[in-house]
C-alpha cells in the first residue's frame, strides 16, 4: 500500500503554467503504470494523463499538447507540467494508480484557472 500525496497546486490566469508533483512513499512506479486524475465542482472524476512502467504516456483528448507527464524515479515523484491552462482546467488533481484499482484517494491539489 503507497501513499500518495499531491502538491504544486494554486491560482495562475488562463495561459499561465503550473507544475504538479506527486510524492509516493515507496517505489511504485516499478510496479505500476502511474495516472493524473481532476475532479471539477459538480463533476465526477475524470483521467487526464498517465506514465507506463516503460515510459509510455498517454492523455485525453483536451490536454494533449499542453500537459507532460514525466516521473523521477530516484526522488518517487511523478509530475505533471500545465501549460496553456484554460478556465476548464480548474479542478482538483489527484495522482494514482493507472488504471485505478481501490477507490482510495489522496487530498489532491487545487488548480483554478481564472482572470
Amino acid at each position: 500500500q503507497v501513499q500518495l500525496v499531491e502538491s504544486g497546486g494554486g491560482l495562475v490566469q488562463p495561459g499561465g503554467s503550473l507544475r504538479l508533483s506527486c510524492a509516493a512513499s515507496g517505489s511504485i512506479f516499478s510496479i505500476s503504470a502511474m495516472g493524473w486524475y481532476r475532479q471539477a465542482p459538480g463533476k465526477q472524476r475524470e483521467w487526464v494523463a498517465r506514465l507506463t512502467k516503460g515510459g509510455i504516456t498517454g492523455y485525453r483528448d483536451s490536454v494533449k499538447g499542453r500537459f507532460t507527464i514525466s516521473r523521477d524515479n530516484a526522488k518517487n515523484t511523478v509530475y505533471l507540467q500545465m501549460n496553456s491552462l484554460k478556465p476548464e482546467d480548474t479542478a482538483v488533481y489527484y495522482c494514482n494508480v493507472y488504471p485505478v484499482v481501490s477507490d482510495y484517494w489522496g487530498q489532491g491539489t487545487q488548480v483554478t484557472v481564472s482572470s
